[in-house]
């Protein structure tokens, strides 16, 4: 099967600082996406000037959505980019995620139809964090100091077959390190834009991802990511998204009444 053409969306609010650290990790590929999709929840001057900047530092095109900032609205700006997408596969990132060069090749080399690919991420001590940022220098490795979960920061090809698993499961789901085929996520009417404030927006799409029969290939030693250190956001409405999630479980639904189709 021919290796499919690969979009990488971006979600961010309001870390500038993060952001470009992440899309300095994107030029260090070895594969490139055809094209960059900033989902942009409502942040500030300061990253429209971080994007634009960027812009001159890559011949890959990219483009930035952005939306009024109305609380946590994600799931609305995450589908009108994804609708935008050329690629067939999406690869889906946050702002604070810094990518081992061999992220998107491990991405591409692992898509198959049918399935959806849920990766794993190292979480960064508040003093990594700080460095990278002051830094601005991408790289890192397990060897690094304040890198945590070794094993998600461990690449390694060869043993990465005996963790993979395919299988019809939902409720680990991190946006962070998720890719997909456009396809199947317009199948199932995107994110659902009734989903607002923080949480679960993420698990609840895999669910319904899930109710169309689509399996989760989990990674572990490929696509490597890690996290930047950060306060735990505001988590204002997550018994109500839960509750919709566990709802999508419970009556098989697979397209949402409100989602990219609605846009």
């Amino acid at each position: 099967m021919q290796s499919p053409s690969i979009s990488l969306v971006i979600s961010t609010y309001n870390w500038p600082e993060a952001l470009l650290v992440s899309l300095k990790s994107v030029l260090a590929q070895s594969v490139l996406p055809v094209e960059i999709l900033i989902a942009d929840d409502g942040s500030g001057p300061a990253t429209k000037a971080v994007i634009d900047d960027f812009k001159l530092m890559t011949t890959i095109p990219v483009t930035h959505f952005w939306q009024e900032d109305d609380g946590f609205r994600k799931t609305i700006v995450m589908n009108r980019a994804i609708n935008a997408a050329n690629g067939e596969h999406i690869i889906q990132i946050d702002g604070d995620i810094v990518l081992h060069p061999k992220f998107i090749a491990d991405h591409r080399s692992e898509a198959m139809q049918g399935h959806y690919i849920k990766g794993s991420r190292s979480m960064l001590s508040a003093e990594r964090t700080q460095t990278i940022l002051k830094t601005q220098n991408p790289k890192i490795n397990v060897f690094s100091s304040g890198v945590g979960s070794k094993i998600n920061a461990t690449r390694s090809p060869l043993f990465a077959p005996l963790f993979r698993g395919d299988q019809l499961k939902s409720n680990n789901l991190r946006g962070c390190n998720f890719s997909f085929w456009k396809q199947d996520f317009v199948d199932v009417n995107g994110y659902n834009n009734d989903l607002q404030g923080w949480g679960h927006e993420d698990i609840e799409l895999a669910a319904r991802l899930t109710n169309l029969g689509i399996k989760q290939r989990q990674l572990k030693m490929k696509a490597i990511c890690f996290h930047l250190y950060h306060k735990i956001n505001s988590r204002h409405n997550e018994d109500l998204n839960y509750k919709k999630y566990l709802a999508v479980i419970k009556d098989g639904t697979i397209k949402c009444k409100n989602g990219i189709k609605q846009l």
